[in-house]
């Protein structure tokens, strides 16, 4: 997943380009500016990926080549739909050496035939070719025989998959604890395929093109289930943590049926929901217009779990609410700024989170020019700055990490001297602007994004990634306990545009150690480094 992302460029978003021809056939360009400067160029295919035939089970791979000043960044489409990147399903890399951009498949399905397209864009162009896929399936052979049998034996057994959930009367489930097999595919159902990769960690699951192909199955079968009783579902929110000591879910659907039951569940069990605002009832309903909102109160341990909205006797939505082992160790405090100052709340945590949510007025706050949020290093102290406040940005504040919360007031106190308040206004925005000095861009190699530490699941793959600037251009090596990985066929490596890269397909014990990053140029030498944990198997079954 690693790969995974969208190239926002002005041709990409639809807007009107120059059109080129190319001197590859089937190739086209699109030229962003009128005139481009001089020796800057579009991009364009030296050579284009071609079509393939191959057979199900095999290694197939499109290959590329392109041109263009500054050097194009290579994005590759599927003509039907979203292309998932996954080292056991599709992935892309790059051959420095030969200069060649690869979309692989290393077993290839009868489901990734389709058309693909190829884009090589930079800021002054776009060059997209096409090249199709055909497969050819096999017969039902002793391998396919073999494969099924594996997945009865584990987890992915058809009749979990096939036979619907024990029913009363009434629609509702029958009451009784929830297996974990049945809880990865109601977290998979509902979840973003961004996901996907991490909850096949968290369970175990190693064959991630078979649990792609059911799962598809299963959203194709979920979705014909769920027409019968909602017209239309539009946001689904999972369980998110308020500054008020509760959580909520939110859904967005319209009822075929005005009288439709609903029920929420945890972990396969019902829980008692009330549609009035009671303080003697843990859970609440209330519904606002098409928008159905669960309340969980007085959060506790006990709540963790996985929370299931049924409508109809149909699951429609699944949420998996964790609570981790955090509290607050130093609250925050109440802040006094005078107007258009700044003001900053603080807590310490007693156990690392890489974020937790601040609230202002009950309001979810995000980094932006007014609001600035930031972690330590250690990630154990939170702050929050208001910029430049103002009376209205007076009132209660609020930190909430797991399910803790604290919360404090800000207290903006008017300023009352108009000149006093004219200057601070001036101030704020003047600018000094530095003597001019001749320009010289040549400076030595310099990691402006250093490398992570990296820990990974045995087999799985391990994507590192650090970004470093020179001129003249650093030459880049790759190290591992001090060997250069540059020609070990083992490691992807990549330098595109400073932002040099290293895969490793599947991480093995002997991948453990120390990685270190090398650049060097004519005017000195950097290097950064950082180690690699690989963790064992997960100890649940080998289907799951």
């Amino acid at each position: 997943f690693q790969f995974m992302h969208t190239l926002c460029l002005p041709c990409a978003q639809g807007e009107g380009g120059i059109k080129k021809k190319s001197k590859v056939p089937g190739v086209m360009i699109t030229q962003f500016l009128e005139e481009l400067p001089e020796g800057k160029t579009t991009p364009d295919f030296t050579r284009k990926p071609i079509a393939l035939t191959i057979q199900e089970g095999k290694h197939a791979f499109f290959k590329a080549i392109v041109v263009g000043d500054p050097q194009p960044i290579v994005t590759w489409e599927r003509a039907s739909g979203e292309l998932l990147f996954h080292p056991n399903v599709c992935f892309q890399r790059y051959d420095e050496a030969a200069q060649e951009h690869y979309l692989e498949f290393p077993k290839v399905a009868p489901e990734d035939a389709d058309t693909y397209k190829c884009y090589a864009t930079n800021e002054y162009g776009r060059a997209v070719c096409t090249a199709v896929l055909n497969v050819i399936e096999v017969g039902f052979s002793m391998t396919k025989q073999l494969q099924k049998a594996k997945m009865e034996g584990g987890c992915l057994t058809e009749e979990m998959h096939n036979s619907p959930l024990s029913r009363k009367t009434d629609g509702s489930r029958e009451d009784k604890p929830m297996e974990a097999e049945e809880k990865v595919w109601e977290i998979l159902l509902s979840a973003d395929k961004k996901d996907y990769e991490r909850i096949c960690c968290d369970f175990g699951i190693t064959d991630f093109r078979g649990m792609l192909k059911k799962l598809t199955e299963m959203k194709k079968e979920r979705e014909e289930e769920i027409a019968q009783f909602i017209s239309h579902i539009g946001t689904l929110k999972p369980v998110e943590v308020k500054d008020d000591d509760c959580a909520t879910i939110e859904l967005d659907m319209d009822l075929v049926d005005s009288g439709s039951k609903i029920y929420l569940y945890k972990d396969g069990v019902m829980v008692p929901v009330t549609r009035e605002e009671s303080d003697g009832m843990k859970h609440n309903l209330k519904q606002v217009g098409n928008k159905y909102i669960f309340t969980i109160k007085n959060l506790g341990k006990d709540d963790a779990g996985l929370y299931s909205v049924d409508v109809g006797g149909v699951n429609v939505f699944s949420t998996e609410f964790k609570v981790p082992e955090v509290d607050f160790a130093v609250k925050i405090q109440e802040v006094k700024a005078e107007e258009r100052e700044d003001a900053l709340f603080q807590c310490v945590l007693t156990s690392p989170m890489n974020e937790i949510k601040w609230y202002g007025k009950s309001a979810l706050l995000s980094n932006s020019e007014k609001h600035e949020i930031t972690a330590s290093e250690d990630k154990l102290i939170h702050k929050l700055i208001v910029r430049d406040c103002l009376p209205l940005d007076a009132g209660i504040y609020a930190a909430v990490a797991g399910i803790k919360s604290c919360n404090a007031w800000l207290i903006v106190e008017a300023d009352k001297d108009p000149a006093k308040k004219s200057k601070k206004s001036a101030q704020k925005f003047t600018v000094n602007m530095p003597e001019s000095k001749p320009c010289d861009l040549q400076c030595a190699p310099k990691f402006i994004v250093p490398l992570k530490q990296h820990t990974a699941p045995q087999g799985y793959e391990c994507y590192m990634s650090c970004a470093v600037k020179g001129d003249p251009t650093p030459h880049v090596t790759w190290l591992r306990n001090s060997i250069s990985l540059n020609t070990d066929t083992n490691y992807f490596v990549s330098n595109t545009c400073g932002v040099c890269s290293l895969l490793i397909l599947k991480v093995g014990s002997k991948d453990t150690g120390e990685y270190k990053v090398v650049a060097e140029n004519p005017l000195g030498r950097a290097e950064c480094s950082t180690k690699l944990t690989v963790r064992g198997k997960s100890e649940l079954g080998s289907g799951l």
